[in-house]
Protein backbone atom coordinates (compact mmCIF):
# COMPACT_ATOMS: atom_id res chain seq x y z
CA UNK A 1 0.00 0.00 0.00
CA UNK A 2 1.05 3.57 -1.45
CA UNK A 3 2.01 5.66 2.21
CA UNK A 4 2.66 8.90 -0.07
CA UNK A 5 -0.14 10.11 -3.04
CA UNK A 6 1.84 9.73 -6.35
CA UNK A 7 3.64 12.73 -7.46
CA UNK A 8 1.54 13.20 -10.97
CA UNK A 9 -1.65 12.98 -9.16
CA UNK A 10 -0.21 15.72 -7.18
CA UNK A 11 0.44 17.82 -10.04
CA UNK A 12 -2.43 17.17 -11.81
CA UNK A 13 -4.61 18.52 -8.71
CA UNK A 14 -1.88 21.32 -8.17
CA UNK A 15 -2.50 22.49 -11.75
CA UNK A 16 -6.19 21.82 -12.14
CA UNK A 17 -7.13 23.96 -9.36
CA UNK A 18 -3.61 25.96 -8.17
CA UNK A 19 -4.55 25.01 -4.64
CA UNK A 20 -1.57 23.61 -1.98
CA UNK A 21 -1.23 20.10 -1.23
CA UNK A 22 -1.36 20.95 2.16
CA UNK A 23 -2.03 24.11 3.61
CA UNK A 24 1.85 25.86 4.80
CA UNK A 25 0.31 27.51 8.21
CA UNK A 26 1.43 25.83 11.38
CA UNK A 27 -1.65 23.39 11.81
CA UNK A 28 -0.08 19.69 12.72
CA UNK A 29 -0.27 18.90 8.34
CA UNK A 30 3.28 19.05 8.09
CA UNK A 31 4.82 20.88 5.49
CA UNK A 32 3.63 20.19 2.32
CA UNK A 33 4.33 20.51 -1.60
CA UNK A 34 4.34 24.06 -2.69
CA UNK A 35 2.36 26.10 -4.73
CA UNK A 36 1.78 25.36 -8.63
CA UNK A 37 3.50 28.43 -9.52
CA UNK A 38 6.57 27.59 -7.67
CA UNK A 39 6.47 24.23 -8.15
CA UNK A 40 6.71 25.28 -12.42
CA UNK A 41 9.63 27.76 -11.43
CA UNK A 42 11.70 25.49 -9.33
CA UNK A 43 11.31 23.00 -12.35
CA UNK A 44 12.80 25.01 -14.89
CA UNK A 45 15.73 25.38 -12.27
CA UNK A 46 15.96 21.05 -12.64
CA UNK A 47 15.82 21.61 -16.27
CA UNK A 48 18.71 23.72 -16.97
CA UNK A 49 22.20 22.53 -18.95
CA UNK A 50 23.65 23.27 -14.64
CA UNK A 51 21.22 23.40 -12.43
CA UNK A 52 23.84 24.12 -9.48
CA UNK A 53 23.22 23.23 -6.24
CA UNK A 54 21.37 19.86 -4.65
CA UNK A 55 18.06 22.19 -3.72
CA UNK A 56 18.04 22.87 -7.48
CA UNK A 57 17.79 19.23 -8.74
CA UNK A 58 15.09 18.83 -6.25
CA UNK A 59 12.07 20.62 -7.71
CA UNK A 60 9.41 19.72 -5.00
CA UNK A 61 11.04 21.31 -2.14
CA UNK A 62 9.13 23.86 0.32
CA UNK A 63 10.37 25.40 3.33
CA UNK A 64 9.01 27.63 5.93
CA UNK A 65 10.68 30.53 7.82
CA UNK A 66 9.69 32.38 11.50
CA UNK A 67 11.38 34.78 13.62
CA UNK A 68 12.22 35.07 16.67
CA UNK A 69 11.78 37.76 19.19
CA UNK A 70 15.52 38.49 19.09
CA UNK A 71 15.61 38.51 15.43
CA UNK A 72 16.88 34.89 14.90
CA UNK A 73 15.18 33.23 11.61
CA UNK A 74 14.68 29.66 11.29
CA UNK A 75 13.91 28.36 7.83
CA UNK A 76 12.81 24.38 7.13
CA UNK A 77 13.20 22.56 4.08
CA UNK A 78 11.74 19.53 3.10
CA UNK A 79 13.62 18.25 -0.09
CA UNK A 80 10.63 15.96 -1.24
CA UNK A 81 7.39 16.68 0.91
CA UNK A 82 5.75 13.60 -1.06
CA UNK A 83 8.47 10.71 0.72
CA UNK A 84 8.99 13.30 4.11
CA UNK A 85 11.95 11.84 4.99
CA UNK A 86 15.06 14.75 4.62
CA UNK A 87 15.10 17.94 5.87
CA UNK A 88 17.22 21.33 6.19
CA UNK A 89 17.01 23.22 9.19
CA UNK A 90 18.72 26.74 8.84
CA UNK A 91 19.41 29.27 11.64
CA UNK A 92 20.58 32.64 10.75
CA UNK A 93 20.95 34.89 14.00
CA UNK A 94 20.12 38.86 13.74
CA UNK A 95 23.69 39.30 12.88
CA UNK A 96 25.94 36.15 12.16
CA UNK A 97 26.45 33.06 9.57
CA UNK A 98 23.68 31.00 8.63
CA UNK A 99 24.10 27.45 10.02
CA UNK A 100 22.63 24.32 8.49
CA UNK A 101 21.29 20.73 10.07
CA UNK A 102 20.42 17.95 7.81
CA UNK A 103 17.69 16.20 9.68
CA UNK A 104 16.18 13.19 8.92
CA UNK A 105 12.64 11.62 10.18
CA UNK A 106 12.10 8.82 12.61
CA UNK A 107 9.03 7.66 11.10
CA UNK A 108 8.25 9.43 7.96
CA UNK A 109 5.44 7.69 7.59
CA UNK A 110 3.77 8.62 11.05
CA UNK A 111 5.46 11.61 11.09
CA UNK A 112 4.49 15.18 9.92
CA UNK A 113 6.77 18.25 10.74
CA UNK A 114 6.64 21.97 10.46
CA UNK A 115 7.42 25.19 12.25
CA UNK A 116 5.63 27.57 14.44
CA UNK A 117 6.30 31.20 14.66
CA UNK A 118 5.87 33.50 17.67
CA UNK A 119 8.11 34.72 19.97
CA UNK A 120 9.39 31.34 20.75
CA UNK A 121 9.07 29.25 17.39
CA UNK A 122 8.98 25.96 17.79
CA UNK A 123 8.73 22.45 15.60
CA UNK A 124 5.94 21.29 15.37
CA UNK A 125 5.59 17.51 15.60
CA UNK A 126 2.44 15.50 14.63
CA UNK A 127 2.92 11.61 15.71
CA UNK A 128 -0.56 10.48 14.14
CA UNK A 129 -2.33 13.28 15.84
CA UNK A 130 0.11 13.50 18.73
CA UNK A 131 1.10 16.82 18.58
CA UNK A 132 4.27 18.35 20.46
CA UNK A 133 6.47 20.99 20.18
CA UNK A 134 10.55 20.68 19.81
CA UNK A 135 13.12 23.49 20.06
CA UNK A 136 16.30 21.95 20.21
CA UNK A 137 17.98 25.02 18.94
CA UNK A 138 16.96 26.90 22.33
CA UNK A 139 17.73 23.67 24.91
CA UNK A 140 21.01 22.86 23.95
CA UNK A 141 19.48 19.31 22.35
CA UNK A 142 20.64 20.42 18.90
CA UNK A 143 24.10 21.54 20.11
CA UNK A 144 24.55 18.17 21.93
CA UNK A 145 23.62 16.61 19.19
CA UNK A 146 25.88 18.28 16.63
CA UNK A 147 28.94 18.01 18.88
CA UNK A 148 28.53 14.06 19.27
CA UNK A 149 30.18 11.23 17.31
CA UNK A 150 26.88 9.68 16.19
CA UNK A 151 26.41 9.28 12.58
CA UNK A 152 22.84 9.71 13.44
CA UNK A 153 22.08 11.62 16.87
CA UNK A 154 18.29 11.42 17.83
CA UNK A 155 16.71 15.17 18.93
CA UNK A 156 12.84 15.72 19.98
CA UNK A 157 12.43 12.77 21.77
CA UNK A 158 13.66 10.48 18.60
CA UNK A 159 11.09 12.01 16.16
CA UNK A 160 14.68 13.48 14.45
CA UNK A 161 17.82 12.13 13.82
CA UNK A 162 20.76 14.78 12.95
CA UNK A 163 22.89 13.59 10.15
CA UNK A 164 26.50 14.30 11.52
CA UNK A 165 29.54 14.22 9.01
CA UNK A 166 31.60 11.01 9.63
CA UNK A 167 34.42 8.86 8.20
CA UNK A 168 33.44 5.46 5.97
CA UNK A 169 35.53 2.44 6.79
CA UNK A 170 37.58 1.50 3.57
CA UNK A 171 39.73 -1.78 3.16
CA UNK A 172 43.31 -1.21 2.96
CA UNK A 173 43.40 -2.58 -0.76
CA UNK A 174 41.07 -0.09 -1.44
CA UNK A 175 42.90 3.13 0.14
CA UNK A 176 46.66 1.94 -1.86
CA UNK A 177 44.85 1.71 -4.88
CA UNK A 178 43.11 5.17 -4.06
CA UNK A 179 46.53 6.52 -3.03
CA UNK A 180 48.36 5.62 -6.03
CA UNK A 181 45.56 7.18 -8.25
CA UNK A 182 45.83 10.34 -6.01
CA UNK A 183 49.15 10.68 -5.61
CA UNK A 184 51.32 8.87 -8.14
CA UNK A 185 51.62 10.54 -11.84
CA UNK A 186 50.24 7.84 -13.98
CA UNK A 187 48.17 6.15 -10.64
CA UNK A 188 45.34 4.94 -12.53
CA UNK A 189 47.72 2.96 -15.15
CA UNK A 190 49.72 1.26 -12.01
CA UNK A 191 46.42 0.19 -10.57
CA UNK A 192 45.36 -1.16 -13.41
CA UNK A 193 48.89 -2.76 -14.07
CA UNK A 194 48.94 -4.52 -10.58
CA UNK A 195 45.41 -5.22 -11.04
CA UNK A 196 46.47 -7.47 -14.19
CA UNK A 197 49.35 -8.79 -13.03
CA UNK A 198 48.30 -9.80 -9.92
CA UNK A 199 44.72 -9.98 -9.40
CA UNK A 200 43.57 -11.24 -13.03
CA UNK A 201 41.27 -14.80 -11.88
CA UNK A 202 42.22 -14.09 -8.33
CA UNK A 203 39.08 -14.58 -7.38
CA UNK A 204 38.15 -17.29 -9.83
CA UNK A 205 36.27 -20.62 -8.29
CA UNK A 206 35.84 -23.52 -9.67
CA UNK A 207 33.66 -25.70 -7.13
CA UNK A 208 34.13 -29.79 -7.34
CA UNK A 209 32.11 -31.55 -9.56
CA UNK A 210 30.30 -34.71 -8.59
CA UNK A 211 29.12 -37.78 -10.87
CA UNK A 212 25.83 -38.13 -9.42
CA UNK A 213 22.62 -36.36 -9.61
CA UNK A 214 20.15 -35.80 -6.92
CA UNK A 215 16.64 -34.89 -8.18
CA UNK A 216 15.89 -31.95 -5.65
CA UNK A 217 13.01 -30.23 -6.49
CA UNK A 218 14.49 -26.50 -4.96
CA UNK A 219 12.32 -23.91 -4.62
CA UNK A 220 8.98 -24.21 -6.85
CA UNK A 221 8.15 -20.60 -7.82
CA UNK A 222 12.05 -20.36 -8.89
CA UNK A 223 12.41 -23.27 -10.52
CA UNK A 224 16.15 -24.09 -11.91
CA UNK A 225 17.75 -22.47 -14.52
CA UNK A 226 18.11 -23.25 -17.68
CA UNK A 227 21.32 -25.61 -17.88
CA UNK A 228 22.21 -28.18 -19.88
CA UNK A 229 24.08 -29.53 -17.40
CA UNK A 230 23.15 -30.07 -13.54
CA UNK A 231 25.89 -31.51 -11.65
CA UNK A 232 25.65 -31.51 -7.87
CA UNK A 233 28.55 -28.77 -7.09
CA UNK A 234 29.31 -27.32 -3.50
CA UNK A 235 29.98 -23.79 -3.44
CA UNK A 236 31.89 -21.91 -0.96
CA UNK A 237 29.41 -19.72 0.34
CA UNK A 238 29.02 -18.30 4.06
CA UNK A 239 25.61 -19.27 5.34
CA UNK A 240 23.53 -22.83 5.37
CA UNK A 241 21.08 -23.78 3.11
CA UNK A 242 17.17 -25.65 3.98
CA UNK A 243 17.53 -29.38 1.93
CA UNK A 244 21.01 -29.56 0.59
CA UNK A 245 23.18 -32.78 0.75
CA UNK A 246 25.52 -31.67 2.99
CA UNK A 247 27.28 -28.63 1.59
CA UNK A 248 26.21 -29.80 -2.13
CA UNK A 249 23.88 -28.44 -4.27
CA UNK A 250 22.18 -29.23 -7.25
CA UNK A 251 23.34 -26.63 -10.15
CA UNK A 252 20.73 -24.11 -11.06
CA UNK A 253 18.31 -25.07 -8.83
CA UNK A 254 17.58 -22.61 -5.71
CA UNK A 255 17.73 -23.53 -1.78
CA UNK A 256 16.20 -20.92 0.71
CA UNK A 257 19.19 -19.54 2.80
CA UNK A 258 18.61 -21.08 7.08
CA UNK A 259 16.63 -18.44 9.33
CA UNK A 260 16.18 -16.29 6.60
CA UNK A 261 12.71 -16.80 5.01
CA UNK A 262 12.18 -15.01 1.20
CA UNK A 263 15.34 -15.24 0.84
CA UNK A 264 17.23 -18.04 -1.77
CA UNK A 265 20.61 -18.51 -3.16
CA UNK A 266 21.43 -21.08 -6.34
CA UNK A 267 24.75 -21.94 -7.69
CA UNK A 268 26.34 -22.81 -11.41
CA UNK A 269 29.14 -22.22 -13.64
CA UNK A 270 28.72 -20.60 -17.13
CA UNK A 271 29.67 -23.71 -19.11
CA UNK A 272 26.52 -25.94 -17.75
CA UNK A 273 24.08 -23.23 -19.59
CA UNK A 274 22.14 -24.61 -22.08
CA UNK A 275 22.33 -24.56 -25.53
CA UNK A 276 19.33 -22.66 -26.46
CA UNK A 277 20.48 -19.86 -24.49
CA UNK A 278 23.29 -19.61 -26.85
CA UNK A 279 21.38 -19.60 -29.73
CA UNK A 280 20.11 -15.97 -28.60
CA UNK A 281 22.11 -13.38 -30.21
CA UNK A 282 24.07 -10.24 -28.81
CA UNK A 283 26.64 -11.82 -27.00
CA UNK A 284 30.19 -13.43 -27.31
CA UNK A 285 31.73 -16.68 -26.94
CA UNK A 286 33.14 -18.03 -23.26
CA UNK A 287 36.85 -18.94 -22.72
CA UNK A 288 37.49 -22.09 -20.86
CA UNK A 289 38.20 -20.00 -17.65
CA UNK A 290 34.88 -18.20 -17.60
CA UNK A 291 32.80 -21.68 -18.60
CA UNK A 292 34.42 -23.26 -15.22
CA UNK A 293 34.03 -20.12 -12.81
CA UNK A 294 31.51 -20.49 -10.30
CA UNK A 295 27.78 -17.84 -9.90
CA UNK A 296 26.77 -17.26 -6.98
CA UNK A 297 23.73 -15.96 -6.91
CA UNK A 298 21.11 -14.47 -3.95
CA UNK A 299 16.82 -13.81 -4.97
CA UNK A 300 14.97 -11.85 -2.56
CA UNK A 301 10.94 -12.37 -2.82
CA UNK A 302 9.99 -8.96 -3.33
CA UNK A 303 6.71 -9.19 -1.41
CA UNK A 304 8.71 -9.71 2.08
CA UNK A 305 11.09 -7.05 1.38
CA UNK A 306 11.52 -3.65 0.99
CA UNK A 307 14.14 -1.85 -0.99
CA UNK A 308 16.35 1.05 0.01
CA UNK A 309 19.45 2.52 -0.80
CA UNK A 310 22.05 3.95 0.59
CA UNK A 311 24.83 6.95 -0.73
CA UNK A 312 28.73 5.93 1.01
CA UNK A 313 30.18 8.71 2.91
CA UNK A 314 32.91 9.07 -0.32
CA UNK A 315 31.17 7.50 -3.52
CA UNK A 316 29.55 7.67 -5.54
CA UNK A 317 30.53 11.22 -5.45
CA UNK A 318 29.44 14.34 -7.03
CA UNK A 319 32.55 16.09 -9.06
CA UNK A 320 33.30 15.40 -12.81
CA UNK A 321 34.55 12.07 -13.80
CA UNK A 322 37.73 12.41 -15.58
CA UNK A 323 36.74 10.39 -18.59
CA UNK A 324 34.39 12.52 -20.57
CA UNK A 325 36.82 15.27 -22.47
CA UNK A 326 35.42 17.27 -25.25
CA UNK A 327 31.56 17.82 -25.85
CA UNK A 328 31.12 15.59 -23.10
CA UNK A 329 32.37 18.27 -20.42
CA UNK A 330 30.38 22.00 -20.25
CA UNK A 331 33.45 23.35 -18.19
CA UNK A 332 31.05 25.56 -16.23
CA UNK A 333 31.13 23.89 -12.73
CA UNK A 334 32.90 21.54 -10.60
CA UNK A 335 30.63 18.49 -11.54
CA UNK A 336 27.96 17.87 -14.44
CA UNK A 337 25.19 19.35 -12.46
CA UNK A 338 26.86 22.29 -11.47
CA UNK A 339 28.38 21.28 -7.83
CA UNK A 340 30.57 18.90 -6.24
CA UNK A 341 29.33 18.34 -2.45
CA UNK A 342 26.03 17.56 -1.12
CA UNK A 343 26.23 20.50 1.21
CA UNK A 344 24.14 20.58 3.64
CA UNK A 345 23.33 17.24 3.21
CA UNK A 346 25.56 14.38 5.00
CA UNK A 347 26.12 11.24 3.93
CA UNK A 348 26.64 8.91 6.39
CA UNK A 349 27.70 5.74 4.18
CA UNK A 350 25.37 3.03 7.04
CA UNK A 351 22.08 2.35 7.63
CA UNK A 352 19.33 4.38 9.72
CA UNK A 353 19.14 3.07 13.16
CA UNK A 354 15.57 2.99 13.06
CA UNK A 355 15.96 0.33 10.54
CA UNK A 356 18.13 -1.77 12.08
CA UNK A 357 15.81 -4.14 13.68
CA UNK A 358 14.41 -5.14 9.97
CA UNK A 359 17.54 -5.26 7.62
CA UNK A 360 17.77 -8.96 6.26
CA UNK A 361 20.34 -7.90 3.74
CA UNK A 362 22.75 -5.29 2.35
CA UNK A 363 24.87 -5.65 -0.59
CA UNK A 364 27.10 -3.05 -2.53
CA UNK A 365 25.79 0.17 -5.01
CA UNK A 366 27.67 0.38 -8.27
CA UNK A 367 30.93 2.20 -9.43
CA UNK A 368 32.29 5.65 -7.95
CA UNK A 369 31.87 8.71 -9.68
CA UNK A 370 35.66 8.72 -11.66
CA UNK A 371 34.53 5.24 -13.16
CA UNK A 372 30.75 5.79 -13.27
CA UNK A 373 30.65 7.83 -16.98
CA UNK A 374 32.08 7.08 -20.28
CA UNK A 375 35.55 8.16 -21.70
CA UNK A 376 34.77 5.89 -25.24
CA UNK A 377 32.05 5.68 -27.85
CA UNK A 378 29.25 7.84 -28.23
CA UNK A 379 27.58 8.22 -25.05
CA UNK A 380 31.21 9.89 -24.14
CA UNK A 381 30.21 12.96 -26.29
CA UNK A 382 26.48 13.94 -24.90
CA UNK A 383 24.65 14.24 -21.86
CA UNK A 384 28.03 15.49 -20.27
CA UNK A 385 29.57 11.94 -20.39
CA UNK A 386 26.74 10.22 -18.87
CA UNK A 387 27.09 10.32 -15.33
CA UNK A 388 25.72 7.79 -13.36
CA UNK A 389 22.74 9.19 -11.15
CA UNK A 390 21.59 8.40 -7.93
CA UNK A 391 19.00 9.69 -5.69
CA UNK A 392 18.17 8.53 -1.62
CA UNK A 393 15.11 9.59 0.57
CA UNK A 394 13.51 11.38 -2.52
CA UNK A 395 16.43 13.29 -2.91
CA UNK A 396 17.75 13.58 -6.32
CA UNK A 397 22.02 14.24 -6.32
CA UNK A 398 23.02 13.50 -9.63
CA UNK A 399 20.91 13.70 -12.37
CA UNK A 400 19.23 10.35 -14.22
CA UNK A 401 19.93 10.40 -17.37
CA UNK A 402 18.69 8.70 -20.31
CA UNK A 403 19.72 5.59 -21.98
CA UNK A 404 20.98 4.21 -18.68
CA UNK A 405 20.39 1.08 -17.03
CA UNK A 406 18.41 2.26 -13.49
CA UNK A 407 17.27 0.23 -10.74
CA UNK A 408 14.92 2.52 -8.42
CA UNK A 409 12.12 2.24 -5.68
CA UNK A 410 8.89 4.66 -6.40
CA UNK A 411 6.98 5.81 -3.83
CA UNK A 412 4.25 3.38 -3.54
CA UNK A 413 7.15 0.28 -2.49
CA UNK A 414 7.35 -0.66 -6.34
CA UNK A 415 10.94 -1.79 -7.26
CA UNK A 416 11.89 -1.47 -11.00
CA UNK A 417 14.96 -2.00 -13.46
CA UNK A 418 15.21 -0.74 -16.82
CA UNK A 419 16.79 1.58 -19.34
CA UNK A 420 15.82 5.16 -18.85
CA UNK A 421 14.47 7.35 -21.05
CA UNK A 422 13.76 10.78 -21.66
CA UNK A 423 10.11 10.37 -20.96
CA UNK A 424 10.80 9.04 -17.49
CA UNK A 425 12.23 12.94 -16.70
CA UNK A 426 8.84 13.69 -15.08
CA UNK A 427 8.81 10.32 -12.90
CA UNK A 428 12.02 11.85 -10.41
CA UNK A 429 9.37 13.19 -7.98
CA UNK A 430 7.70 9.52 -7.76
CA UNK A 431 10.87 8.32 -6.29
CA UNK A 432 12.21 7.86 -3.33
CA UNK A 433 15.71 5.81 -4.69
CA UNK A 434 17.44 5.46 -7.99
CA UNK A 435 20.59 3.92 -8.96
CA UNK A 436 22.14 4.12 -12.43
CA UNK A 437 25.23 1.99 -13.44
CA UNK A 438 25.99 1.77 -16.83
CA UNK A 439 24.06 0.08 -20.23
CA UNK A 440 21.88 -3.58 -19.54
CA UNK A 441 23.28 -6.40 -19.55
CA UNK A 442 19.73 -8.17 -20.14
CA UNK A 443 16.84 -6.29 -21.99
CA UNK A 444 13.71 -7.73 -22.30
CA UNK A 445 14.83 -11.08 -21.77
CA UNK A 446 17.81 -10.68 -24.22
CA UNK A 447 21.70 -10.00 -24.08
CA UNK A 448 21.70 -5.78 -24.06
CA UNK A 449 22.26 -3.63 -27.19
CA UNK A 450 26.07 -2.99 -25.88
CA UNK A 451 27.01 -6.08 -24.43
CA UNK A 452 29.69 -7.11 -26.60
CA UNK A 453 31.05 -3.12 -26.54
CA UNK A 454 34.03 -2.90 -24.70
CA UNK A 455 34.12 1.02 -24.74
CA UNK A 456 30.75 1.58 -25.59
CA UNK A 457 28.98 -0.25 -22.90
CA UNK A 458 31.80 1.07 -20.57
CA UNK A 459 32.55 -2.29 -18.85
CA UNK A 460 35.94 -1.47 -17.97
CA UNK A 461 38.17 -4.33 -17.09
CA UNK A 462 41.59 -3.77 -17.80
CA UNK A 463 43.47 -0.98 -19.34
CA UNK A 464 43.92 -3.25 -22.28
CA UNK A 465 40.29 -4.19 -22.45
CA UNK A 466 40.09 -7.60 -21.12
CA UNK A 467 37.21 -8.04 -19.70
CA UNK A 468 37.10 -10.91 -17.26
CA UNK A 469 37.16 -10.15 -13.76
CA UNK A 470 36.02 -10.39 -10.75
CA UNK A 471 31.83 -9.22 -11.44
CA UNK A 472 28.21 -9.01 -9.57
CA UNK A 473 24.88 -7.55 -11.08
CA UNK A 474 21.89 -7.72 -10.35
CA UNK A 475 18.44 -8.44 -12.51
CA UNK A 476 14.63 -8.69 -11.70
CA UNK A 477 12.42 -11.32 -12.17
CA UNK A 478 8.59 -11.48 -12.25
CA UNK A 479 7.06 -15.07 -11.58
CA UNK A 480 3.29 -14.98 -11.96
CA UNK A 481 3.12 -11.54 -11.03
CA UNK A 482 5.65 -11.97 -8.13
CA UNK A 483 8.61 -10.12 -8.10
CA UNK A 484 12.32 -11.67 -7.20
CA UNK A 485 15.47 -9.37 -7.15
CA UNK A 486 18.69 -11.42 -7.80
CA UNK A 487 22.48 -10.59 -7.08
CA UNK A 488 24.78 -12.80 -8.83
CA UNK A 489 28.43 -12.80 -8.00
CA UNK A 490 30.66 -14.14 -10.94
CA UNK A 491 33.80 -15.06 -9.55
CA UNK A 492 35.21 -14.08 -12.74
CA UNK A 493 33.45 -12.70 -16.11
CA UNK A 494 33.08 -10.97 -18.65
CA UNK A 495 29.59 -8.99 -19.49
CA UNK A 496 28.74 -11.45 -22.01
CA UNK A 497 29.40 -14.57 -19.21
CA UNK A 498 26.86 -12.17 -16.77
CA UNK A 499 24.65 -11.96 -19.66
CA UNK A 500 24.22 -15.45 -20.54
CA UNK A 501 24.09 -16.14 -16.88
CA UNK A 502 21.12 -14.31 -16.09
CA UNK A 503 19.47 -15.10 -19.56
CA UNK A 504 19.31 -19.18 -18.13
CA UNK A 505 18.27 -17.52 -15.08
CA UNK A 506 15.46 -16.21 -16.95
CA UNK A 507 15.40 -12.65 -15.96
CA UNK A 508 13.80 -9.62 -17.48
CA UNK A 509 16.44 -6.89 -16.94
CA UNK A 510 20.00 -7.60 -15.66
CA UNK A 511 22.57 -4.80 -15.24
CA UNK A 512 26.06 -4.56 -13.48
CA UNK A 513 26.92 -3.02 -10.03
CA UNK A 514 30.53 -3.23 -9.42
CA UNK A 515 33.81 -4.93 -9.90
CA UNK A 516 37.48 -6.68 -9.10
CA UNK A 517 37.46 -6.97 -5.40
CA UNK A 518 35.22 -8.69 -2.86
CA UNK A 519 34.86 -5.94 -1.01
CA UNK A 520 32.96 -4.11 -4.17
CA UNK A 521 30.93 -7.25 -4.93
CA UNK A 522 29.90 -7.74 -1.03
CA UNK A 523 26.71 -9.39 0.02
CA UNK A 524 25.48 -9.97 3.48
CA UNK A 525 22.52 -11.67 5.07
CA UNK A 526 22.00 -11.08 8.32
CA UNK A 527 20.33 -13.73 11.07
CA UNK A 528 19.58 -12.89 14.68
CA UNK A 529 20.47 -14.61 17.76
CA UNK A 530 18.18 -12.33 20.22
CA UNK A 531 18.80 -9.19 20.27
CA UNK A 532 22.50 -9.63 18.37
CA UNK A 533 23.01 -9.76 14.21
CA UNK A 534 24.74 -12.44 12.45
CA UNK A 535 26.48 -11.63 9.40
CA UNK A 536 26.17 -14.47 6.83
CA UNK A 537 28.71 -13.45 4.07
CA UNK A 538 27.94 -14.55 0.45
CA UNK A 539 31.81 -15.85 0.63
CA UNK A 540 34.36 -15.74 3.56
CA UNK A 541 36.51 -13.07 1.94
CA UNK A 542 34.15 -10.84 2.11
CA UNK A 543 34.05 -10.99 6.12
CA UNK A 544 37.61 -8.83 5.40
CA UNK A 545 35.57 -6.14 4.45
CA UNK A 546 33.92 -5.88 8.10
CA UNK A 547 35.42 -3.53 10.13
CA UNK A 548 36.69 -4.45 13.98
CA UNK A 549 36.06 -2.80 16.86
CA UNK A 550 37.03 -3.92 20.83
CA UNK A 551 33.95 -6.34 20.70
CA UNK A 552 34.96 -7.76 17.17
CA UNK A 553 34.23 -7.62 13.57
CA UNK A 554 31.38 -4.55 13.05
CA UNK A 555 28.82 -5.26 10.66
CA UNK A 556 29.66 -3.24 7.16
CA UNK A 557 26.93 -0.73 6.66
CA UNK A 558 25.09 -1.77 9.74
CA UNK A 559 26.57 -0.50 12.83
CA UNK A 560 29.63 1.43 10.80
CA UNK A 561 29.76 3.78 8.72
CA UNK A 562 31.44 3.11 5.27
CA UNK A 563 33.06 5.14 2.25
CA UNK A 564 30.98 2.91 -0.42
CA UNK A 565 27.05 3.46 -1.39
CA UNK A 566 24.51 -0.15 -0.49
CA UNK A 567 21.57 -1.13 -1.24
CA UNK A 568 19.50 -2.66 2.21
CA UNK A 569 16.45 -4.86 2.11
CA UNK A 570 14.28 -4.84 4.92
CA UNK A 571 11.38 -6.70 6.63
CA UNK A 572 8.18 -4.76 6.52
CA UNK A 573 6.93 -3.81 9.94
Amino acid sequence: MSRHLPFRAILRGLCSCGLLAFPLTAAAQGLGLPDAARLEVQQAQLDRDVPGSVFALNPLRNDQSVTDAAGRRLTLTSLNPNVNEWFVLEITPASGRTESVHLESGDAAGTQLSLVGGDEPALLIDREGEVTECRPWDDGELEEARASDLPFAPICDWALFVRNPVRGNRTTREAVSQFLRDNVIFGDSIVNLIKGAFYEDAFMVSSEGFETEEDIDGVALLGTALLDRTPQIRPYWGFDLEGDDGGRVTAGSWYEIEDAPGIYASAMQPGMIAREVFDVPGANGLDGVERNADVYLVAFDLTQFELGYEVGTDHPSLEWSSRPSGGGRHYQAPGPDGFDRPDPLVFTGMLSPNLYDRVAATFTGGFKRDHGAWRFGDYATFNWGHHYGFLTHGVLFSRLWPNLATLYVTDTGEVGMRTWSDEDAGLTGDLVFARQNGVPLIEDGVPGSRVTSWGGGNWSGSAEAQLRTLRAGACLRRIEDRPFLIYAYFSTATPSGMARTFQAYQCDYAMLLDMNSQELTYLAVYTRDGDDIETRHLVSGMAESDPRGSGGTIPRFIAAPDNRDFFYLVRPE
